[in-house]
Order: structure tokens, then sequence, then C-alpha cells
């Protein structure tokens, strides 16, 4: 029950963007490393494990006060035959397609291999600009090795250590350089009311599908393999007026500590997916009913203080009675969430799922007027008795909302030990029913009038 600012500082301008960057290779060159250490993060997944990478994921690399966004990709093996690598390959196409410049990464302690080759082969043909990185130079004196790529005959390769950051400075000078040089049309930043909208579930409901049926194009995997999600992945979606960005996460297991490796590593971005989002989609296959798993899911978003809508996908292959499901989520979750039914494969409820997002993310930002919140807290008073110690009664006084997205209000009681876990969630529900909260995080402070 600490204090809670209500000042916010005001930010400066957000440079635009001088171009898109994709960076591309081989299986296992280093290219998730390499995009780490160019990004000052850890949002690319990294293992030793070949493949790791599949969707192409978008992040913002800034570098002397210029910023271009760095499209990491898939490793592009055009020898294997399985849909899973052919579907990568395509996304990498596509990053490819779309970008300004293209970084094509080579692990210059293996040499020119043929798969090495093929990729070289890919971006001639796409007529890019690109520059070749001789990659796991980690020594200096081990340079010498990058001499080796010029058989690409895609210009002077740059040798670079994305493990130990050796010759990404000159790397990203030059990168700025190019993109000035191409002087393609700046990218825009996001608009400060953008809706962050993260899609949530369990391994293999659909959240993938539903991402692509809501942009109307292949920008994530989908494969009936449940994980092939791995990353979390940011897509923007105007409609409506309103803009969206998505972001498709991996399944969320309950029993998330027995889970090591990429799988580990796959559901923290989930889990940080959602802590930077307003509005969550929690994804329920209606074909299976509501599990357990389902519940934790929400869980989630409700800890990351994410408005949460819940979505019965698969519709059109369930048989579920939509009086059930309104009782059961009542009834299980904190929330109160709305929901509605859609099928990614019809194209059911996809416009209206977006409207609703809408109305949720315009709830989850709205400000109550001080004088209407403590007239809902004396029809409050009116309508149940305070709890109360020996001869000393709980007094709700007044109150304010000291935060937005999501809100938070500070009600002030004359003695905040005398308000009981039982009382405290009934003025919550009793707030969130009368100011049409179902659905958003509400967070209330009791705290002694001075």
């Amino acid at each position: 029950m600490g204090d809670v600012e209500d000042i916010e500082p005001v930010e400066a301008p957000t440079p635009p963007l001088l171009g898109a960057v994709a960076i591309v290779g081989f299986p296992n060159v280093g290219k998730s490393t390499l995009v780490n250490r160019l990004t000052a993060t850890r949002a690319a997944v990294v293992h030793e494990t070949p493949g790791v990478t599949r969707d192409r994921k978008e992040l913002v690399c800034e570098w002397a006060g210029k910023r271009f966004l760095l499209v990491d990709t898939g490793g592009v093996d055009v020898a294997d035959p399985t849909p899973i690598t052919r579907s990568i390959a395509a996304q990498a196409r596509a990053a490819v397609e779309e970008a300004d410049l293209v970084l094509l990464v080579v692990d210059a302690r293996a040499g020119v291999t043929p798969g090495d080759e093929e990729v070289a082969q890919i971006l001639r043909e796409a007529r890019k600009p690109v520059l070749v990185l001789a990659n796991k130079i980690d020594d200096p004196s081990a340079e010498a090795l990058a001499l080796d790529l010029h058989r690409l005959g895609l210009g002077e390769p740059l040798p670079v250590s994305g493990l130990h950051g050796t010759g990404t400075g000159d790397l990203l000078d030059r990168v700025v350089a190019e993109l000035e040089a191409l002087r393609p049309l700046g990218r825009p930043g996001l608009p400060e009311d953008a809706i962050r909208v993260a899609v949530l579930g369990r391994p293999n409901v659909g959240k993938s599908s539903l991402v692509n049926a809501l942009l109307g194009r292949e920008r994530v995997i989908v494969s009936d393999v449940p994980g092939t999600t791995r990353d979390a992945i940011d897509s923007v979606l105007e409609h409506g007026g309103r803009t969206f960005v998505l972001v498709d996460t991996a399944g969320l297991r309950r029993k998330r500590r027995h889970r090591q490796g990429i799988e580990y590593y796959s559901e923290l971005r989930a889990l940080e997916a959602a802590e930077r989002a307003d509005v969550a989609l929690v994804l329920i296959d209606a074909s299976e009913g509501i599990v357990e798993q389902d519940l934790a899911v929400a869980d989630v978003a409700r800890k990351a203080e994410c408005s949460t809508l819940v979505v019965l996908s698969k519709w059109d292959a369930t048989r579920i009675a939509v009086d059930d499901v309104r009782g059961e989520l009542r009834r299980r979750l904190r929330q109160r969430p709305p929901f509605i039914a859609v099928s990614s494969h019809t194209g059911r409820g996809l416009e209206r799922l977006l409207d609703t997002v809408a109305q949720l993310f315009d709830r989850h930002v709205a400000r109550i007027p001080t004088a209407e919140l403590n007239r809902a807290l004396a029809d409050l008073r009116a309508a149940r008795q305070p709890p109360a110690r020996g001869a000393k009664r709980l007094n709700l006084l007044y109150g304010a909302q000291i935060r937005v997205r999501p809100p938070r209000f500070r009600l002030f009681v004359n003695d905040p030990g005398l308000v009981t876990r039982d009382y405290g969630y009934w003025v919550e529900n009793e707030l969130r029913e009368r100011f049409g909260l179902d659905g958003v995080p509400v967070s209330i402070d009791f705290v002694r009038r001075a």
C-alpha cells in the first residue's frame, strides 16, 4: 500500500526508424547471438540446437542516436524438405523482400558451406544491398578466416563476434551509413495510443493461426506441432482507425519450473510479452473446453496487469453452449473477463474481436472523475456495513484514481487494518461493475487518512 506517483515524465519524441535490416544465414551460424549483441537485449532465443529461431522477429536497434529495425530470421536450409524448414525459409525470404539492407551471417570458423552458397544465391536474386558478416571470429588473430568469404561474391566480409562483441561497433557504424545512403522513407514510430495485445495460451490452441487470420497473411509459422512459436513476435495492424501491435507468443505450460533449455526461455519471452502489453487475449480451445491450464494462463495475464479478453478459438469445431462458458469464466476468473468466440478457419468473429479489444483498451486507460468515484463509494457505504474489530468499525471515507493503464485507486479509510480480504474483493468487484471494468485489472490501495 505504498504511495504511487501520479506524475509521468514527458518523453522526447522518438526519432523515425532509418529502415529495416534483415539478418539471415544458414542454421546455427550465430544470428540470434549477434542480434542480442547489436540490440543489447536477450530478446532472441539462443541455444546450441540448430533451428531455434523459426519466425522472423523485429527489434529496434539504436546506435549513435539513430534507430533502425533489425529483423532476426530462422536459419535457411534450402536442401531440407521438411514442411517446418520450408516455412522458415519462406519467412526469411519475406524478411529479405521487406528489408532495406540484408546482413548475411556466416560461421567463419566453418568456412563457406554449400548452405551458405545457397543463401547467397537467394540474396543475389533478391537484388538487395548486402553486408557479409564473418561471425565467430573471437580473436583478432583469426581475422584472416574472413578472406574465404570473398568467394560468395557479395563484397568485403566484415569480421565480427556476436558472442564477444568484437567488430560490432564498426558493423553498426556501417549499417547506419548504408541506411542513410539508401535514404529509404523514414518508418514512423508507433502512436502513443497504439494498443499492445499479447496473444497467450497453452501450446497448440491456435495462437499463430489467429494472428495470421487477423493480419490476412502468413506472418508467423503455423504448424500442428505444439511449441512451434519460440519467440514473442510483434506485428502491427491497422483497423478502424486504431493501431494494434499483436504479439504472438510461445505456449505457456502450467508447471514452468519443470521446463529447461529452449522451452524455459521461450516461455520467459511470453511472460515478458504479457508484461509490456495492454490487453491479453487468452486463447482457449473451444473444442476441448476450459481446463486448469487455461486458468493458469489467465492468471499470468492478471499478474502482468493486462486487461483480459478470453478468446474461444476453433469455434467452428465445437458444440459448447455459450451460457456454460460465461458462467464458468465469471466464477473462476477474478477479473471477470469478457469473452468472444472466433474461428480463424472461417473468419467468424475476427472483426468483432478487434473492436472488443479497442473497447477494452479504452477502459484500461480511462480516468474516472473523482466526484463520480466518491458517489460510488457513498453507495457502497449504504449497501453493505463495513467490517469491524471490537468496537471499532471501518469507515470508507473518500478516494481518487491515481493511475491509468491500468487503473489504480487510493481509498482513504480510518484504519487500513480493518479491511478484510472479503471486503476488499467486494469493493473491487462493485467498482468494476459500476464503471464497466470487466476484464480490466483494478488495483486498490486502502490508506489511512492523514
